[in-house]
């Protein structure tokens, strides 16, 4: 019977020592996520990566930073007048910008969208922006066409194509059109 008891305490104060390791350990892996967590994330094009920094001019020549939108929900898209897909995906932006710049988002309060042109013709390049109602400010190009130097940067080989940043410039999602552009908003906006 003494040995019973014996063996009865044993296990018990095993099971005890084992719950309270199984704790220690969960808590420090806690520790680690949060260390990981918040280490910034590397520069790139993948999802999870930080978005490369883009710094063209304006249509005016006045230079426009896609870091200067930090804060906000970015889509950065890449397109030209000459371009027929991304003139008739054109439409689809202006609805989104319209509906979901002002919207409070995780990650980011309000949207814009960086437009970076792949156009070589400065004219055809600006009357597109009117005549397509592309109403939001951040317009830029170096008038490259091909060879713009966020194109190359992005490794943009055919257009339209885009990226989505939250507002600490991680990209959250890549080639979005249409409904789908629509739906990754809404699925980031905060609902009240």
């Amino acid at each position: 019977m003494k040995l019973k008891s014996t063996y009865l305490v044993l296990s018990i104060s095993l099971v005890f020592a084992f719950a309270c390791k199984s704790k220690k350990e969960t808590s420090t892996d806690s520790k680690k996520e949060t260390a990981v967590a918040s280490v910034e994330a590397p520069e790139g094009l993948n999802l999870g990566n930080k978005a490369p920094e883009i710094e063209l001019n304006s249509p005016q020549g006045k230079p426009v930073k896609l870091s200067s939108l930090k804060g906000q929900i970015v889509l950065i898209d890449f397109w030209a007048s000459w371009c027929r897909p991304c003139r008739i995906e054109n439409p689809s932006l202006v609805v989104a910008y319209n509906v979901f710049k002002d919207q409070k988002f995780k990650g980011g309060k309000g949207f814009t969208i960086y437009s970076v042109s792949l156009d070589n013709n400065k004219d055809a390049w600006q009357q597109a922006i009117l005549n397509d109602g592309l109403v939001w400010n951040n317009h830029v190009g170096d008038l490259g066409g091909w060879n713009n130097s966020a194109a190359v940067k992005y490794g943009v080989y055919s257009i339209p194509t885009n990226f989505l940043i939250d507002g600490n410039g991680i990209i959250v999602a890549k080639a979005l059109r249409g409904d789908d552009l629509h739906k990754k908003l809404e699925e980031l906006r905060i609902k009240e």
